[in-house]
């Protein structure tokens, strides 16, 4: 039986990959962990660290403590945030995963951490984008992901440190909000019809972005570490997307089902100069040939699923 330490359990996937990854391997058997204090029926189904991901001796501890065999490395600040402290998005976000790879390195772990969508920039083929392609963000969010990436190839091909990742498109959830990040409009906007309100569009009505419900998210994270490591040509990290869509597309998929809803654009510079730098769509294919990727949620069933759930959630 896997021994799992999270690492930035209280964000927006560590929430939800941390009740997914108890129902699978025990409640005893993953350990979540947070600089900020954890509270909650998640967190309290079994341990809790309090760990600071930028302090190695933290994560070497709890390793040590629980004989811990996976880290899912999930400590990061998100792209427009990063923006606004550039030196705090690269401390946090290599700085967590350099201490992961040592501590990696030290006691025989595997390592998941996320890249993104991110990691592309503007001279990347926006339709499409291949798995190997040209990497040359615009953002601090970016050249950590990009870093990231080669770090763990690195530590996989120097030291044998299983490490795998995938880059994550948007991701759209209603459990967690999420914190700062360029695709959040596509998260605020089913709050917003759920609660009955206007909502302000950040990003022009024609950008395009790549998208993914969480259930989907959750299911790529721990398929992939799941996967027989033979037949992984890729390890870092893997193009995986669910759908995409512009902001009046998912405007007028919320309006089949809330007809009242009504949108406004006022577009964050910053947030849509980000977003033009990333791909529209990326080709997925090496996640679904080398370890069966293969996402449930389109925007149709995925809206469905959001506002039924939000819905009961609000109209109490």
């Amino acid at each position: 039986m896997k021994k799992i330490l999270i690492l930035g359990a209280g964000g927006q996937i560590g929430s939800e990959l941390s009740a997914r990854l108890r129902d699978i391997y025990g409640n005893d058997n993953v350990i979540c962990s947070d600089l900020r204090p954890l509270s909650g029926p998640i967190y309290e189904r079994g341990p809790i660290e309090r760990i600071d991901s930028t302090q190695i001796m933290q994560i070497a501890a709890a390793v040590k403590k629980h004989n811990i065999d996976t880290i899912y490395n999930l400590a990061a600040i998100l792209s427009a945030t990063a923006e606004l402290n550039p030196m705090l998005g690269w401390n946090v976000g290599i700085g967590s995963l350099v201490n992961s790879l040592e501590v990696a390195r030290l006691f025989g772990c595997a390592v998941f951490t996320p890249s993104s969508i991110g990691a592309f920039g503007p001279s990347t083929p926006l339709d499409g984008t291949p798995q190997d392609t040209i990497q040359r963000p615009g953002t601090i969010y970016g050249v950590t992901k990009v870093t990231g990436e080669l770090l763990s190839d690195y530590y996989f091909k120097r030291f044998g440190v299983d490490t795998r990742s995938v880059r994550f498109p948007g991701l759209i959830s209603n459990v967690t909000l999420p914190g700062g990040g360029t695709t959040d409009y596509a998260v605020e906007i089913y709050y917003a019809a759920a609660k009955g309100e206007k909502f302000i569009c950040p990003l022009g009505k024609d950008t395009m972005l790549d998208m993914m419900y969480m259930p989907d998210a959750l299911d790529a994270a721990i398929n992939l570490m799941e996967a027989d490591p033979s037949k992984l040509i890729h390890r870092n990290s893997f193009n995986v997307a669910a759908m995409h869509f512009t902001p009046e597309e998912i405007y007028a998929e919320i309006k089949k089902h809330k007809p009242e809803f009504q949108m406004e654009y006022n577009v964050d510079p910053i947030k849509q100069s980000i977003a033009d730098s990333w791909p529209n769509w990326m080709d997925d294919s090496c996640a679904r040939n080398e370890w069966g990727f293969n996402p449930k949620f389109d925007l149709a069933a995925m809206t469905v699923d959001m506002l039924d759930i939000l819905g009961k959630r609000y109209s109490k």
